[in-house]
Formats: structure tokens, C-alpha cells, sequence
């Protein structure tokens, strides 16, 4: 399987595609004929794979009943998946011929962009191939190609150069020289990012036989940086972004830009000249070039003289690094040294990001001249000139054209998944720059003469609007602050609706901006909805909350088939007219026919049903669940929705209570043999059922599992009978059904179909007099999805005060930044972090200095920009002040109340860091800071200054397409794995991990999380290198798409660490292991629950080295908190005694030992009782311990009596084996290696194979009951995966969030 690298820009080509083994891209290259060839697995594998996955994951957004994908052209599939490479010879001029091996799926242009990357002929841009003297086409696949074949010569033919060749020619050259440059990345544009890796493993893992460090216990440096010591109060942030030595800058040039001769006259033209560039050398040579049809070379002209003639040495080049070769020996030199580092580093590191990921912190740096940056910034550039034919782009046709490719295969659904990311991520980028333009003044408004707030914008084919209630649109839901979270719910209404994916229903692109306190919507545009009325437009919904309502039976079409998966009910409600309209949505969904003919819906934004903890409602009481928690309370908007997340965990409650209720009748039907109907009717509402309390764990009744299993299994073979309506059902069994059925709030009385009525309570909407029973019902079921929330998703859920601090500051620090002109941007971002987090009783802000204020400001323009505020109250802000409205925001909000009036108080109160409510503030509100270390608790002087303010940068929601086929083939991965069959579990990883790398291009979150299982699948089979391989491309990636400090980065760097261990590359192991804790002091602090597993592993690591003063201070820190956060009397405390007990082993310190394995043995004697062998084993070490202490005592007592001259036996302490550690780094990082006999082996697959049958009995949707859950685990199989959910989490790990 292949990935096609054409979305690549021109600057990032498919870089390092071509390295063995490489996945970048899917295209590891001398491999490309030994992919996994999953499909022949069972011949129609898709199909078996569906049917496995719909047994493990309950029919979610995707239930439609259209015909499942990938159920027909297997075959063609297969030979998809199967295609093989081969190789070809490349002759380029200048260099020796090498052959390169490609795929018959490539592109001829994927060839071009891999010799633009290699280090021999990356100066080259404008060429052919040509093939027997015939030039190949740029986009013709290669299998296309006559003639061509294994063996086959390929020439690089220079071509003439035009104006755009010239530009795409110099702009590479730029990328070239700044390729080792971090300064894009801090700056957060191209979508490059950062990654500092490499700095901690000094290169490449691979090799780990080369590099065998410390295996003969070469002197290791194992000493940790102070500050990441147990119990250190230091919180230094220059670590976080160490200085890498490759960008110590290798200058080649000092200037390279366009000239100011430039453009050409029209007598130069017709000689061929396209540009002219301006060039100083490293040895200070000024030279101007001229770049003409045939290439580059120097022309007389000067600063001031115009004089196109060539200049000597009369050197024509086809490639600018050539010439530049041939003037500066400097350049000669660096630049070679400089594309040698360039391909050495690992393509992970160099590879664009689908969407930017920014930095809150970067290092002062240099502003240097850069002609490509500048040309970008004041030309009418949107980004796509030189790519795209007819300049700018339709967005709206692009998106909805891609959604309309055909699907009925593998392969097409590939093409068409690929084509909707790839325009999803661009439009992205491309509103993401509109917006910022927008707010920074650069757009002129379609309506300038109206207010500023009032003002919609169009860009780059993009509708812009801001978050305010301009036309009392939302007066009744709570003004402009309803109209700045209607955008946010729009977009997940979006998010849902795509994802759902119906044909021919069609959705807006749509992106939300918070930017500089403002938030922009930028949407694409229907067509033709700008030449008339909204009035006109709308044929389906409402477009003023409900009193005039229409509707139109092709929406209704359309929105029924989205209704099953997204629990809508079609429900009737009353327009100002008295009639009923029937709707499938609420009423606020408009449903508009573009010019296009295609039917388009918008404003979402109440796709979800109403939280009604936070919506009094008059007459209306709430369950006590929710009474004694103190709901209802009052919100500021009248738009909070459940969660989609919710609404499924709630019907899945449900559905669990309608199979134990139906289940239950059947046995009593059974038992009594008597007609005995009614027993669970007794008029009670469905939430006096069993408790919700009561988790949807494992089945809830007495019987032993096999007969509750078989139970459920009969109530969904009638409940199946039933929904077919087939008449076998007997009338006692449908009653069973019936009565289940309205318990739950079923809407059907045959089958279980929980579904909301989305205007329930909506103010201003009425409902006919003959639904009022059906109303009714839906309210009750509102009710109880309010007292759900609360009573059993909540309880899992932690309070974090600083996020509610930080969360509480964001809300005010938006309006602050509202009121403040661009000047004075960094003096006013720099005194509010002052406010917020400096010990300075009394910050001053600086304003902008006075003789630079203009003294004409009376007279400014009611139509300014959004952007340019002019009024100075932000300066008067003081700390006091701040606190004591975070304080009362966090009480309107969200109900907390802070006890706390300063932020000391509140670190000292709550255990705080000022360090991360910095990153805190900084990563929600787009804040960049200088990186350097601060002194918040000075009393002398603040802690910011207006120089400390870099940038701020946009926060961008949007939506991510998914690939679903992949994703298909991960979660059946998952499953095998967790069933305990390894090898085909990594077999259909891997397809999945081609096809992520289809769809997404080499960097994604999710094949990060693909990349992560089977690094942990080959070390669990013992390919250790294999897994140092694939984790490293994991950690990479989860630096550069989620960020360097992601909670999730830092799991990836623990999971290298014991790769490397088990690798014997102690050192590096140990420097990986310091720069997680680091991380994690930095992000969350000493006390978190991750901290005690961080520091087991450090401890461990630091034992196996013989240091074991230091390992103590870590597995004592380890033990405390494990005991803080899982009681002293749990499991985890008891293994963690246990390791504190060997280290003091190792030391001789026997008494100390004896003591800690003490606790522990107490511990698994009492949970797991005297005859586990866990308790056992602890009672065997306890022994020996006995016995060395004795030993130990009775030389003591022979030096005591006998003096110097007396007889001891040598003592034997034992250091540690590296597998033994080894041994206990498996263990507590929940790899769990069971020996098993051949028989074990079969008992296990048999019991497997029946569990399996129960459970796709037991119906798929019943999460609860997967049977890996209750049963020992599987040889080898990580020790929490049962319970793993999709693709974002490891097995062993819960997440680091807390």
C-alpha cells in the first residue's frame, strides 16, 4: 500500500519516503513488495473484518443502513494492496546513474519531488523524465507508463524556465539554505513544528547492536539535573526548549532577495529575462543575478545602475546553488555540509504537519532578511498562486466535490477519504490566515459603513463573521455571550454531520478563530446565498427561533437517514400560523438549495439536546440526583448542550437496563410458567429502575455468567424476531419486549430505539396538542440524561482548580485584550500576566510611548477595524482586582468557589505551580513568551516585561476527517491483540498504518497511536529493535502534530525509555526518562498520580546501574505518592514496597528491607489471601531476606569478638541483573509475559473462541460485557488493554490528564 506524496508541499517533498524501512509515507522503499498482505488472510477479509468489528464496537455515528463498505470487489482490493514495486535507473546530469525503487501506484511527480529531496540533486527544480526520449506526463500513475519496467532508465531532462518555474525554483533554493532553521516552527508557519528528540538520543536509535551502551558497565553519567529531583522546588523553563547544535546557523549567504530592478522591461523580456535577484555573500561579494528561460547567471547591474549585460565570468547555470557554487567558496562548502545534515536527520523531523501546531515559548532570536517571507507578506499571495490553476481557490466546490467521489471500494474510498482531508486541512490553514487578517484590519468589510461588531468579511472565497449578537439574533439565549459559543456548537454539529457522511446532504467548511480576544467564524460560501435573502433562501427550519418554521420533504428524507445514528427523533412542531410542520433536526437547522442544486444545511448549533442542569425551566422539577447537587442553576446562555459523547453513553446505559429488564421477565415468565406481564410495569418511571449508580459493568445478576450471557442472548434473538415483525414472536414474549421497551423510554414498543427531541424546552417553540403525551416522555428523558451526567459519568471526572483558574482567567482576559489598539498589544498581554501571576504587589503598565501618539484621536473612524481599539482602560488593571474577578467568574461559571485573593494564596492553597498556569493561560489564549526563566515571587520588581511578549498566535477549532477503513482495521487489530493473537493483531496494524499513512500523509495523532501498539506488539514478541524503531517515529510524531510537552508526548518518551533499557542503551534510557519528569513537573507538578509510575521506572533504571542512593530517593517519592492516590492497602503500593525492599537489599540494609517487603506481604495477604502466588512469592523473599540478615549479624558478631583477626566468609550482595530489572519494568509498565504450556495454550483459544460466540450473542452495543475484561489475560497481552478505547490510548497507561 502506497501513499501518494503529491499533497506534500513543494518545500517538505516526501522527505525521507525513500529510507528503508521508513513508514514515512507508507513507502518504506527496498521493502515496498513485502507489505503485509492482510487481505488473503480469509479471502474476503474486509467483510469478516466488519463483521468482527460490529461485534466489538457498537454501530455509532457511522449506522446507516446503506450497504456496509467494502462488502464488494474484494478481489480488486486484494490486488490494490498487493501491488508490487520494482526499481529504475535515474541518469542526471553531473552525477553517476542510482536506481531507485518505486510503486506501479506512483505518480511520475513523486519521482520528481523524491530528486528534489536527495542530497545529489535536491538544487534541481525544473526538469523532465524522460523515458526512451519520450517525457513522461507529471500526473500519470507509473503503471500507466508504456515500456516502463524493472530495469528501466529514466533521464533528468533540464527544461526552459517561466516566470512561476523561476519563483518555484528560488523559493526552493530558500527552503534548502533554511531547512536546518527552527525559526519557522517558533514562528508557527508552513506547518513545521519543533521536535527535541534527537537532542536526548544524540541521533538515530536504530542500531542498537552498534551502540550497546553501557552493557559492560561503562562508566554511565546517571546523575539527574537537580531540578528533577523528588522533592526540588525549582521549576526552570530553558530546558524545555534545549538548544540543538545543528541550528547553530551554517551560513552559506548573508542576502538573498529579489532585486529592485525587478520586473523585467519589456526589451529584456523579449531577451529571455524573467527576474533579477540580489545577492551578498558570505565573503561580502555583492552580485546581482539574472534568471532567464535558459537559467541563472550574473548581470553588470549595481544598487543604483541598471545593466542587464552578463557579467564576467560569463557562467550560464541551470540551477542557482551552481552558480552561487561557482562565486562563493563559502557557499561551495556550507551549503554541501548543510544538505548532508539536512538528509541524516530523521524525516519525522522534517515532514510539514497537516495543521499548525504553535509554540508558547521561543528563544530570542535573530530577525534575519529572508526574500521569500517578505515577498509572501506584501504581495496579494493567498498561498496557492503557484499551485493552483485560476489563482484563488473555490473552497466550497472543493469541499463538496470531494465528498461526492465514489466510495463503493477500497481503494476509491481511499482516494476520496485522502482528497476531503487534504482539502480540509488546506482550508484550515487558508481561514486561519483570513481571520487574522480580518481582526489585524487587512480586509475591507462587504458592509463598512455599519458598525465594527456588525462587520462580515469576505477573503480567499471564505465568509468571516465576528462572535457578537449582532441583530438581537440571540436576545432570548443570552446576547453576545450566546453568540460567541453559537460558532463552537455549530462546528461540533458539523464535526457530527460529516461525520455520519450521508450522500447528498451537504455541510459549510467551517473553522472557528479565537484571535487577539475575538472569534471569528470563517465558512465557505453557498452559492449564490450572497445575491439573495436569508428569507428567500431557507425552505427547511427557522430563521427566527421557531416562530415561522418550514420544511420540505427532501430535507426530511435526507435528515432521517442521519436521525438512527444521531438519536434525533422526527417530531411535529406548531409555526405562528398554528399548523404543523414536521421537522428531523432542531428547528434553528436551516436546510438552503444552492445555485449548485445541492442541499445544504447550517447553523447546528443545537444538534445535541439541552443540558438542563444549567436551564431553569418554569413549572419544571429536575430528578433529586440533580436537586441535591443544587441544579438547575441559572447560565449566562441558554445554549449548553449535552455532549455527543454523553448522549451515546447514556443510550448505552439505557440499552444495557432494556436487555437486564427483558432478561429478567423472561427467567420470572419461566420460572413461574404463569402469565406474570406486568411485574416490572407498576407505573414507575424508568429512573426507580435499577439505580444508574450501579455502573453498566459486567451482568448484574446473581446467576454464574454463562447463564446470564445465554439469557441475553435470548432476548436478542427476540427482540430480532420482534423488530422483523415476522408474527413468530408469541404474544408473551412481545409483552417482555413492550414493557422493556417503555421502561427505557424506547420510542418503539418492538425494539429498543432511545432517540431526543432536540426542541424540547427550547424557548418559543410549541408543539401540538395531539404530541403532548410524546412530549412529555421526551422531557422525562432529558431528565434523566441531567441526572446521568451527574451521578454517573461525573464521579469519574476530577476538579483540576487550575484549569478552572485558568479557564476563569481566559474568560477575562478576552474582553481585557478587546479593548486594547496593536501598539500597545505586548505592554498590555505582558501586565496582565504581571496581574495574574507575579508576587509584584503593584505592576505598571507601560504605554505606548506619549510623542508617538497621535494628537488627532478624536477624529478616528466609526468603521475601524475590529482590531484597533484605542482606549487605555486595560492599564489600569491591578493584581487585586484580577484575582478578585477570577474568583467571581469562577463562581458565576462554574459554580467553585476559590478560596483565594492573590496568587500566592492560591499555590500555597491548592498546591499550585506559577510555571504551569503560565503554560496554561498561554496554550488557551495563543500567547507566546520569551523563554527564559522568570522570577514570579519577587517582591521587587514584576516578573514580565513588555520584551518578554513574542507573539500571540491564533487558537483554531476545526474539524478532522477521518479515515475510517484504517480505523476499521486498528480497532480489529486491537481486538485480536486483546484475544491474545499477537501476530495477526500486528498484521492488521500494520494494513492500518498504510492506510492512515493514505489518507493523512505521514504525520497524524492517529498513526501516532498506531505507531505506539506496535512498537509495544514487537517488543512483546521480542523484537526489540523493531520497537525502538517504531516508538521513536511515535515520539517524534507526537511532538510535532500534539506538541513538545503533551501529556501524551511524555507517555511516548516512558515507553522509548524502556525500549532503549531493554535495547542496553542505559544511558539514553535514563536521559529520555529525566526529560519526562521534567516535563511532567513542568506541566502538572510533583503531585500527580503518573508521577509514582515515572519514578518506579526511574528508580528501576537507576538500580540496575548501581546507584542506588539515587534510585531510592526516586522509588521512596514513587511509593508516597501511590499511597496518596491509591490507598495504603492497594495493589500498587504493595509492588512498589517490594521495590524500594530490593534496593535496600542491594545495599545490605536488611533491616530497612525487611520492613518494606513487611507492608507489602500484609497487603497481598489481605487482598488477595495467603495462597496467591503473588503473596507466596512475597513470603519466599522474605525468607531469603531473613536469612542474608542473619548471615550478615553473625560476621558482624565474629568482628566484634575476634577483632582483625577474623574468619569471615565473603558476603554476597548481588547487584541486580539487567533482566531482572528488566523483569520489573515489564511489570509496572503493565507487560505481562505468562508462561504458558502448549495445552494452556489450546484451553486458552477454546475459551476464547466461546467467549467470543456469547458475546456477539449479547449483542455488539454492550460495551460492558467484553469478555477479555473478567478473564486472565492472554500470553503477553498489556495489562489493562480490555478496557482500551479507540486509537488515542496505549493499553498499559491511563492518561495523563487526571
Amino acid at each position: 500500500m502506497v501513499i501518494k506524496t503529491d499533497e506534500l508541499p513543494v518545500a517538505a517533498p516526501a522527505d525521507g519516503a525513500r529510507e528503508p524501512s521508513s513508514q514515512a509515507g507508507g513507502k518504506g522503499r527496498p521493502g515496498a513488495a513485502a507489505l503485509p498482505s492482510v487481505m488473503l488472510l480469509n479471502g474476503d477479509c474486509p467483510e469478516s473484518l466488519k463483521r468482527e468489528e460490529r461485534a466489538a464496537e457498537p454501530p455509532r455515528e457511522n449506522g446507516l443502513d446503506e450497504s456496509e463498505p467494502g462488502e464488494e470487489t474484494t478481489g480488486q482490493e486484494v490486488i490494490v494492496i498487493q501491488d508490487t514495486g520494482f526499481s529504475v535507473k535515474i541518469l542526471a546530469p553531473g552525477i553517476e546513474p542510482f536506481s531507485l525503487q518505486v510503486s506501479p501506484q506512483e505518480m511520475v511527480q513523486e519521482i520528481h519531488q523524491v530528486l528534489m529531496d536527495r542530497e545529489d540533486t535536491c538544487h534541481r527544480t525544473c526538469f523532465s523524465l524522460h523515458l526512451d526520449g519520450n517525457m513522461l506526463d507529471h500526473f500519470s500513475e507509473l503503471r500507466s507508463v508504456e515500456g516502463l519496467q524493472e530495469g528501466s532508465v529514466l533521464r533528468v531532462v533540464e527544461e526552459p524556465y517561466t516566470v512561476r518555474e523561476a519563483r518555484i525554483h528560488v523559493r526552493h533554493v530558500r527552503d534548502l539554505l533554511k531547512s536546518l532553521d527552527p525559526s519557522d516552527a517558533f514562528n508557527g508557519v508552513d506547518c513545521n513544528s519543533l521536535s527535541f528528540l534527537s537532542v536526548f538520543t544524540d541521533g538515530d536509535l536504530g542500531d542498537s547492536g552498534k551502540r550497546k551502551k553501557g552493557l559492560e558497565m561503562d562508566p554511565i553519567d546517571c546523575t539527574p539535573p537537580e531540578y528533577i529531583l523528588p522533592g526540588s522546588r525549582e521549576r526552570p523553563l530553558c530546558p524545555l526548549q534545549p538548544q540543538n547544535r545543528d541550528w547553530k546557523p551554517l551560513q552559506c549567504l548573508k542576502v538573498l532577495t529579489m532585486s529592485g530592478w525587478n520586473p523585467p522591461p519589456g526589451n529584456r523580456k523579449m531577451h529571455g529575462d524573467l527576474m533579477y535577484l540580489f545577492v551578498i555573500t558570505a565573503e561580502d561579494r555583492q552580485v546581482s543575478i539574472t534568471a532567464s528561460t535558459r537559467g541563472f547567471y550574473l548581470n553588470q547591474s549595481t544598487a543604483y545602475h541598471f545593466n542587464p549585460k552578463p557579467a564576467s565570468p560569463r557562467f550560464l547555470s541551470h540551477s542557482l546553488v551552481e552558480l552561487l557554487n561557482q562565486i562563493s567558496p563559502t557557499f561551495k562548502k556550507n551549503f554541501a555540509v548543510l544538505q548532508k545534515k539536512r538528509v541524516q536527520r530523521h524525516p519525522f523531523e522534517r515532514i510539514a504537519t497537516p495543521f499548525q501546531v504553535y509554540s508558547w515559548t521561543a528563544p530570542q532570536a535573530e530577525h534575519a532578511m529572508d526574500c521569500v517571507r517578505a515577498e509572501d507578506a506584501y504581495t496579494s499571495r493567498l498561498g496557492y498562486e503557484e499551485h493552483i490553476p485560476g489563482q484563488t481557490r473555490d473552497w466550497n466546490e472543493e469541499l463538496q466535490t470531494t465528498r461526492e467521489l465514489p466510495r463503493k471500494n477500497l481503494p476509491e474510498r481511499l482516494l476520496r477519504e485522502r482528497a476531503i482531508f487534504k482539502v480540509h486541512s488546506d482550508f484550515t490553514a487558508a481561514a486561519t490566515r483570513g481571520a487574522m487578517a480580518v481582526i489585524d484590519g487587512n480586509v475591507m468589510a462587504i458592509n463598512p459603513s455599519e458598525e465594527t461588531k456588525m462587520q462580515m468579511f469576505i477573503w480567499n472565497n471564505i465568509f468571516f463573521s465576528l462572535g457578537f449578537d449582532v441583530r438581537d439574533h440571540y436576545k432570548d439565549f443570552g446576547g453576545d455571550v450566546a453568540a460567541y459559543v453559537a460558532p463552537t456548537n455549530d462546528l461540533n454539529g458539523v464535526r457530527t454531520y460529516n461525520a455520519v457522511d450521508v450522500e447528498g446532504l451537504y455541510t459549510l467548511g467551517t473553522v472557528v478563530v479565537d484571535y487577539r480576544g475575538y472569534r471569528v467564524t470563517a465558512q465557505s460560501i453557498i452559492p449564490g446565498i450572497l445575491e439573495r435573502d436569508q428569507e428567500q433562501s431557507v425552505i427547511y427550519g427557522s430563521i427566527d427561533f421557531g416562530k415561522t418554521v418550514m420544511s420540505h420533504p427532501r430535507y426530511l428524507e435526507l435528515l432521517e437517514r442521519t436521525s438512527r445514528p444521531l438519536k434525533i427523533l422526527r417530531h411535529r412542531v406548531l409555526n405562528d400560523r398554528g399548523e404543523e410542520v414536521e421537522l428531523c433536526s432542531s428547528v434553528e437547522c436551516k436546510g438552503i438549495i444552492g445555485n449548485d442544486g445541492r442541499h445544504y444545511i447550517l447553523d447546528l448549533l443545537r444538534t445535541f439536546p439541552p443540558d438542563l442542569n444549567f436551564l431553569p425551566v418554569p413549572g419544571e422539577t429536575l430528578p433529586e440526583e440533580c436537586t441535591r447537587a443544587g441544579f438547575p442553576r441559572a447560565h449566562r446562555h441558554k445554549l449548553c448542550c449535552l455532549r455527543q459523547e454523553l448522549v451515546d453513553a447514556f443510550v448505552e446505559h439505557r440499552y444495557l437496563l432494556f436487555m437486564k429488564l427483558a432478561a429478567l421477565q423472561l427467567m420470572q415468565q419461566k420460572a413461574s410458567k404463569m402469565e406474570n406481564p406486568t411485574s416490572l410495569e407498576n407505573g414507575d418511571p424508568p429512573s426507580s429502575e435499577p439505580k444508574p449508580e450501579d455502573p453498566p459493568g459486567p451482568e448484574a445478576g446473581s446467576e454464574e455468567e454463562g447463564g446470564s450471557a445465554s439469557g441475553l442472548a435470548k432476548v436478542k434473538e427476540l427482540a430480532e424476531t420482534i423488530a422483523s415483525d415476522d408474527g413468530t414472536a408469541d404474544p408473551r414474549s412481545r409483552e417482555v419486549i413492550r414493557n422493556a421497551c417503555k421502561a427505557v423510554g424506547s420510542i418503539s414498543c418492538t425494539a429498543f430505539d432511545v432517540r431526543f427531541n432536540p426542541d424540547i424546552f427550547s424557548p418559543g417553540v410549541r408543539f401540538p396538542e395531539s404530541c403532548q403525551e410524546e412530549v412529555r416522555d421526551q422531557k422525562q428523558l432529558l431528565k434523566d440524561a441531567a441526572a446521568f451526567l451527574l451521578s454517573c459519568q461525573i464521579p469519574g471526572l476530577k476538579i483540576g482548580i487550575g484549569e478552572l483558574i485558568t479557564r476563569s482567567a481566559k474568560h477575562i482576559f478576552k474582553t481585557y485584550l478587546q479593548g486594547v489598539e496593536l501598539s500597545g498589544l505586548s505592554a498590555a498581554i505582558s501586565h496582565f500576566l504581571n496581574c495574574f501571576l507575579s508576587s509584584y504587589p503593584n505592576p505598571v503598565a507601560h504605554l505606548p510611548a506619549d510623542e508617538l501618539i497621535s494628537k488627532k484621536r478624536n477624529r478616528r473612524r466609526r468603521n475601524r477595524p475590529p482590531g484597533a481599539a484605542d482606549n487605555t482602560a486595560w492599564a489600569v488593571m491591578t493584581p487585586q482586582e484580577l484575582w478578585k474577578n477570577i474568583c467571581q467568574e469562577a463562581k458565576n461559571y462554574f459554580g467553585f468557589s476559590l478560596e483565594c485573593e492573590t496568587v500566592d494564596q492560591a499555590v500555597e492553597t491548592y498546591g499550585l505551580q506559577k510555571i504551569t498556569l503560565l503554560r496554561e493561560i498561554s496554550l488557551k489564549t495563543g500567547i507566546q513568551i520569551l523563554l527564559k526563566e522568570y522570577s514570579f515571587d519577587s517582591r521587587h520588581k514584576p516578573a514580565f516585561t513588555e520584551e518578554d511578549v513574542l507573539n500571540i498566535f491564533p487558537v483554531v477549532k476545526h474539524v478532522n476527517p477521518k479515515a475510517s477503513d484504517a480505523f476499521h482495521f486498528f480497532q480489529s487489530g486491537q481486538a485480536k491483540v486483546q484475544q491474545g493473537f499477537l501476530k495477526e493483531g500486528c498484521e492488521l496494524i500494520n494494513e492500518a498504518l498504510n492506510l492512515f499513512n493514505n489518507v493523512y500523509g505521514a504525520m497524524h495523532v492517529e498513526i501516532c497511536a498506531c505507531l505506539r501498539l506496535l512498537a509495544r506488539l514487537h517488543y512483546i514478541m521480542g523484537d526489540y529493535a523493531e520497537a525502538l524503531s517504531n516508538q521513536q517515529k511515535a515520539v517524534l510524531m507526537s511532538e510535532r502534530v500534539m506538541g513538545i510537552e503533551h501529556p501524551n508526548t511524555i507517555q511516548e518518551y516512558m515507553h522509548l525509555a524502556l525500549y532503549c533499557f531493554a535495547s542496553s542503551q542505559l544511558s539514553t534510557a535514563l536521559s529520555l526518562l529525566y526529560r519526562a519528569r521534567y516535563l511532567t513537573l513542568l506541566v502538572f507538578g510533583e503531585d500527580h498520580p503518573e508521577m509514582a509510575l515515572l519514578d518506579n521506572n526511574i528508580g528501576l533504571v537507576l538500580h540496575g546501574v548501581m546507584e542506588y542512593d539515587l534510585s531510592l530517593r526516586f522509588l521512596e517519592n514513587a511509593l508516597a505518592v501511590s499511597t496518596k492516590y491509591h490507598g495504603p492497602k492497594s495493589l500498587k503500593v504493595a509492588l512498589s514496597h517490594h521495590l524500594v525492599a530490593r534496593v535496600y537489599e542491594s545495599k545490605a540494609e536488611f533491616r530497612s528491607a525487611l520492613q518494606h517487603e513487611k507492608e507489602g506481604y500484609t497487603i497481598y495477604k489481605t487482598q488477595l489471601g495467603e495462597d496467591h502466588e503473588k503473596t507466596k512469592e512475597s513470603s519466599e523473599y522474605l525468607k531469603c531476606l531473613t536469612q542474608q540478615a542473619v548471615a550478615l549479624q553473625r560476621t558482624m558478631n565474629e568482628i566484634y569478638r575476634n577483632g582483625s583477626s577474623a574468619n569471615i566468609p565473603p558476603l554476597k550482595f548481588t547487584a541486580p541483573s539487567m533482566a531482572s530489572v528488566l523483569e520489573q519494568l515489564n511489570v509496572i509498565n503493565g507487560i505481562l509475559f505468562i508462561p504458558l504450556s502448549q495445552k494452556d495454550l489450546e484451553n486458552l483459544k477454546a475459551e476464547v473462541a466461546r467467549r467470543h460466540q456469547l458475546q456477539e450473542a449479547g449483542k455488539n452495543r454492550d460495551k460492558a460485557e467484553e469478555p477479555m475484561a473478567t478473564e486472565p489475560e492472554p500470553a503477553g497481552v498489556p495489562e489493562d488493554s480490555a478496557s482500551q478505547p479507540q486509537a488515542a490510548k496505549d493499553p498499559s497507561s491511563p492518561g495523563l490528564q487526571g
